[in-house]
């Protein structure tokens, strides 16, 4: 897949189509844009999105795979919105609704790297909702239009050189379609492929 062209985004605002896409083709661009949650007027928490994981109900792996129920409606919602359940009873897992209405395709926000944390605090789908205070009470809300909790565009470079991409985790079906991508250069990754060393820690790494 030639990623190139779907990484040269504005570095402020997104495109007005930006999650009008096919999940495998927004998942990529996420990589290095901003999660915010807002907690009071003087208390936020921000980082960058440095793992992503695609669906579509084309694939069996998808929430939506089968039909609309109850609990998955908001994944068949408008593209832009957040999809938010609960995996396995345990923990929430943060998602993005992609492509178009009534259509089930979405973004899993895997892992972010947050500065002047440990780089293993939000480093897996669990671990993001949990660090971040992300429950089902943000199911359904637009993401670029509350004041609660949103995405916002990178001001990174990042070029197809930077991203690993390869089979997703966690699942029993369709297991061999490559819709993970992670940032290289992060050590915030919740699971690196098969030799892919983390790169060295230094003191002045951002991610």
């Amino acid at each position: 897949m030639i990623l190139d062209k779907y990484l040269k985004i504005k570095k402020h605002l997104f495109p007005k189509n930006f999650f009008y896409r096919h999940s495998k083709l927004v998942a990529p661009d996420l990589i290095g844009c901003y999660l915010t949650k807002k907690n009071n007027d003087k208390n936020q928490i921000k980082g960058i999105i440095v793992e992503t994981e695609a669906y579509s109900q084309e694939e069996a792996a998808c929430h939506g795979y089968h039909k609309i129920t109850q609990s998955n409606k908001s994944l068949f919602g408008k593209p832009g919105t957040f999809y938010i359940y609960r995996s396995y009873g345990i923990h929430h897992c943060l998602n993005i609704v992609t492509d178009r209405e009534n259509f089930a395709s979405g973004v899993l926000i895997r892992s972010v790297f947050i500065s002047k944390e440990n780089e293993k605090l939000a480093s897996g789908p669990g671990l993001v909702t949990k660090t971040f205070g992300i429950d089902i009470s943000f199911n359904s809300l637009e993401v670029l239009d509350n004041d609660s909790l949103w995405i916002s565009q990178r001001d990174l470079t990042i070029k197809r050189k930077d991203l690993i991409q390869t089979t997703r985790i966690g699942i029993s079906k369709a297991k061999n379609i490559k819709w993970r991508w992670y940032l290289k250069d992060s050590r915030s990754i919740s699971k690196r492929v098969k030799g892919d060393r983390a790169p060295k820690f230094k003191k002045s790494f951002i991610f």
